[in-house]
């Protein structure tokens, strides 16, 4: 099993609904981590699994003190709350201030995360949903551990510039410098665009061939469609057929490709834990 890092540039939000929807239609076992140093949202837009709020202090901010003796992966179930569908949540952090408590420990949580597949009692993969990084963002110091970083962008010139200027950031900070397709480094650095499912195939040819181009080392892993309604669903915001909405239909093919692509790599047997379902997903 693998840790995903999901992350994005300035101006390109939308990292939360995408970690949501693909751990909610995650084929195995998954934990959610809500990793962002600027604070966590599913405090505020999803109910837990009791039909109460989650608690704000279970989760990155109890993990903290934990973390600074020592953290053995099978710990972090100790801080994880289910939502209302039945995903497992690490909730993130209330502010950027509270960030300040897990100075020097992103490392530690990074190798937690990614060892977390070879707990002998409960092995999970990790999608950690880092929010908007920069340069000094310390979640980035995660990203080593991971076998996968996910930049999500929206498709507007700017979006789609800043993407290209932070996978090239990222390949020379955990590469070594710039490469070409062929010289694709671990972890792997994708790109998934948020877009009209009918614009996505000319879009992703564009899309990479600028990555190819700038040698980024990155390439287009795949597209979720931009669909408002699906995301209230996911939220809890809004009643419907999460499970026929674009967004989860999308995010259903990004999973799929993504494990034709590396499952090999990650086949772990999983114990227990939820299937994967779209049901999974957040405040339903």
């Amino acid at each position: 099993m693998a840790l995903i890092a999901l992350a994005a540039d300035k101006g390109s939000p939308g990292v939360t609904t995408a970690a949501v929807a693909l751990a909610a239609v995650w084929p195995r076992r998954v934990l959610l981590a809500e990793t962002d140093p600027a604070g966590g949202d599913l405090v505020y837009r999803s109910a837990a699994a009791h039909g109460g709020p989650l608690n704000p202090n279970t989760g990155m901010l109890s993990i903290a003190a934990t973390a600074r003796r020592g953290l053995v992966p099978d710990q972090l179930w100790d801080h994880v709350q289910p939502l209302s569908g039945g995903l497992e949540v690490l909730v993130g952090l209330g502010n950027a201030e509270q960030a300040a408590g897990l100075a020097g420990l992103w490392p530690t949580l990074g190798r937690a995360f990614a060892q977390l597949a070879d707990s002998p009692h409960a092995p999970a993969d990790v999608i950690a949903d880092c929010g908007r990084i920069s340069g000094d963002t310390p979640a980035v110091e995660m990203f080593s551990q991971a076998a996968l970083v996910l930049l999500i962008s929206r498709t507007e010139p700017e979006a789609i510039a800043r993407v290209r200027d932070r996978a090239t950031a990222l390949s020379a900070k955990l590469h070594g410098g710039a490469r070409g397709a062929a010289a694709l480094g671990t972890p792997l650095i994708g790109v998934v665009l948020i877009t009209d499912p009918s614009e996505s195939g000319k879009l992703v040819h564009q899309v990479n061939d600028m990555l190819v181009a700038a040698q980024t080392g990155a390439r287009v892993v795949g597209t979720i469609a931009e669909d408002p309604a699906g995301a209230d669903q996911l939220a809890g915001r809004k009643r419907g057929r999460l499970d026929k909405s674009l967004l989860i239909r999308s995010a259903r093919k990004v999973t799929s490709d993504l494990y034709q692509q590396f499952g090999a790599a990650w086949a772990v047997p999983a114990a227990g834990g939820p299937n994967g379902q779209a049901t999974a997903g957040a405040g339903r």
